[in-house]
């Protein structure tokens, strides 16, 4: 029997999610804006607010949904797995609750003490921001500013690397922020490893590496990621023996103490010089990370949706042997002053033997337009990352005019300067 799934989102993520599933159930869609590439694959699509928990689960009912993945954290925070579990639908995403894992930094911190998950940096939670600022006088070293609540990876302010400390004092008092938490600076290399998740089995993915800086070189302000690399391993170029493997202790550790979880928990990790330490959790696929491991998981999503729901053991993951690099182009301004409503053309005959994603675009009955955030990714596959990053950076030309992309993403020089940086911080 196929299955009836229905996809909540509308970016990157949820496009290649869509792309996972497609060839194995009849899957339908919801999302504030018309993903062409989602529309494409579904066999239907409402425009609706993620957030909106009683459209979504109509929505769910009206098609007679087996089951449903949520791929935006804003959707999770709403309590829409919430809504449709209680409708009769299962979901592949945490309820709200245990998805306050992602939704609530200072939660999330506590979480790790209380349970003594490894990995835990040191931190202090504040709901007044002028002790927040005294904080930062007494504290003997550098501190990274994190809002409690969500904010798009672009909330995070880090001492000793973004800004000073008068400017992170500043920047607490002319906020609003009603919750901050201030932890320790964590120096390394970050990387992130995605799970699926359901009734206490843990099957985890390559490990990724992000960049979240607007600029190449690793310049600029944060962005919600301009693009991500794997390796035809599970591991990275720059981390030793054992080190993904204490990564995903961390991992296991967390569902210990949250045995109900279901769907997909993403440790994002700083290699430090005595190993991961937790940058955060997120409680659903990174993007752009979803684009790198989706492509190369050989094991049918669907049938981890099917394994989860009806309580059976899930499957054990295969992945093709391949790297992949992800680059997205973006509006220009972004992340600051995107040109949002652009009406931009994408050739996707100029791709190649890439893969293309599209995210935060609207499409209308004249064309393509961006938002305020990415509006497509290509991601490159190859035996290596060099290979992979050639083959994304020949598709670039897709990209057309009004768009910005960061090119040194994948590139050997890249690799290069982590794998010089990690040798200097274990020295």
């Amino acid at each position: 029997m196929t299955e009836t799934v229905l996809l909540i989102g509308g970016g990157g993520r949820e496009h290649a999610i869509a792309r996972a599933l497609a060839p194995d159930c009849e899957l339908h869609a919801c999302a504030s804006n018309r993903n062409p590439g989602i529309a494409r694959l579904a066999a239907g699509f409402e425009t609706t607010s993620e957030t909106d928990a009683a459209a979504i689960t109509e929505y769910a009912e009206s098609i007679d949904a087996d089951a449903a993945v949520i791929g935006p954290e804003s959707a999770l925070a709403a309590g829409v797995a919430d809504a449709l579990d209680d409708a009769g639908v299962y979901t592949f995403g945490p309820r709200q609750e245990a998805a306050r894992i992602e939704t609530d930094k200072a939660y999330q911190r506590r979480f790790m003490r209380d349970n003594d998950v490894p990995g835990c940096p040191d931190f202090e939670t504040f709901t007044d921001m002028e002790a927040a600022c005294t904080y930062i006088d007494e504290y003997d070293g550098d501190l990274a500013v994190k809002p409690a609540g969500l904010t798009g990876g672009k909330g995070v302010k880090v001492i000793g690397d973004q800004v000073t400390a008068g400017e992170a004092k500043e920047y607490l008092r002319e906020s609003e922020y009603d919750r901050v938490v201030l932890e320790e600076r964590l120096v390394g290399e970050e990387f992130t490893i995605q799970a699926f998740v359901a009734n206490g089995d843990v099957r985890t993915t390559p490990a990724v590496q992000d960049h979240k800086r607007a600029y190449e070189g690793d310049e600029g302000p944060n962005t919600g990621g301009m693009g991500s690399y794997s390796d035809a391993e599970f591991s990275l170029p720059f981390m030793d023996d054992g080190d993904y493997d204490d990564a995903v202790t961390v991992i296991e550790s967390v569902i210990e103490a949250l045995p109900e979880y279901t769907g997909v928990l993403y440790g994002q990790f700083m290699l430090t010089a005595e190993g991961p330490k937790v940058v955060e959790f997120n409680a659903r696929f990174g993007d752009p990370e979803a684009m790198n491991t989706l492509p190369v998981l050989e094991t049918p999503f669907i049938d981890v949706i099917t394994a989860a729901r009806d309580g059976e053991p899930l499957p054990e993951l295969s992945f093709a042997e391949r790297a992949t690099v992800c680059k997205y182009a973006v509006p220009d301004g972004y992340p600051t002053d995107p040109d949002a409503g652009a009406r931009i053309d994408v050739d996707e005959e100029s791709v190649g033997d890439a893969l293309l994603f599209y995210a935060s675009v609207d499409e209308r009955e004249d064309g393509l337009y961006t938002t305020t955030s990415r509006a497509f990714a290509v991601v490159g596959l190859g035996a290596s990352i060099e290979a992979a990053e050639s083959v994304a950076s020949e598709a670039l030309s897709a990209a057309g005019d009004r768009v910005r992309i960061r090119h040194d993403i994948g590139t050997a020089s890249l690799i290069d300067r982590r794998l010089e940086h990690m040798d200097a911080i274990r020295e």
